[in-house]
């Protein structure tokens, strides 16, 4: 997640947005990673990935703030501290909840009262996995594959996950967080020196 400065706006209209988008693209092509869910918000943005070198995601993550950052300052005349810090990231286990967390990612601007629903809004890729549409930048879930037997199975599916309430308040902790099994959250506190959170609640389907 990055962060606009003291939760300022970073994008004030579509052209902002879609700027990001074309930059990320450029990007990422130097610095291959998989993107599963994303979602750009108007002070913050949410990325599910799974990184090939966690160095060359920095650098990318780097580039892209800077290269965003020199834009907004050419349109809108900003000077000063753009980005709140670094991004900041937190661990998913490689199992159900990563699916759990892009929902819940795509499901930030109906939360925040965008949208009502998340079809609605376009700068997430919850149109990719519900509706089918084709995006480049994303790779698509690993556990996508395991909501159906067809496309259109897996997009109903899609439609129909429902986040754990035990899995969304996770989420808003301030700590550092893995989601996942308690052996994985085990593994995780032995290598990292953080107070890591548990959530251990599996995603249901209504």
């Amino acid at each position: 997640m990055a962060r606009g400065n003291n939760r300022a706006d970073i994008f004030n209209c579509n052209e902002d947005y879609q700027y990001y988008l074309t930059k990320f693209t450029e990007y990422k092509q130097d610095h291959p990673f998989d993107l599963y869910h994303y979602c750009l918000m108007t002070n913050h943005i949410h990325l599910t990935i799974k990184t090939k070198n966690e160095t060359g995601f920095s650098r990318f993550m780097k580039r892209l703030n800077l290269a965003y950052y020199h834009y907004f300052h050419r349109n809108y005349g900003f000077t000063g501290y753009f980005w709140q810090g670094r991004f900041k990231s937190q661990l998913i286990n490689s199992d159900p909840y990563f699916i759990q967390c892009g929902k819940y990612i795509e499901l930030n601007p109906v939360r925040a009262g965008i949208v009502e629903l998340p079809e609605s809004y376009c700068w997430s890729s919850y149109t990719f996995y519900a509706k089918g549409e084709a995006n480049k930048l994303l790779t698509p879930d690993i556990f996508y594959e395991e909501m159906g037997q067809d496309d259109k199975e897996r997009m109903k599916n899609y439609q129909k996950l429902v986040i754990d309430d035990s899995v969304a308040d996770s989420l808003h902790g301030k700590n550092v967080l893995a989601i996942g099994s308690k052996q994985f959250i085990d593994a995780a506190k032995r290598k990292l020196d953080y107070h890591i959170k548990h959530s251990d609640a599996p995603y249901r389907q209504k």
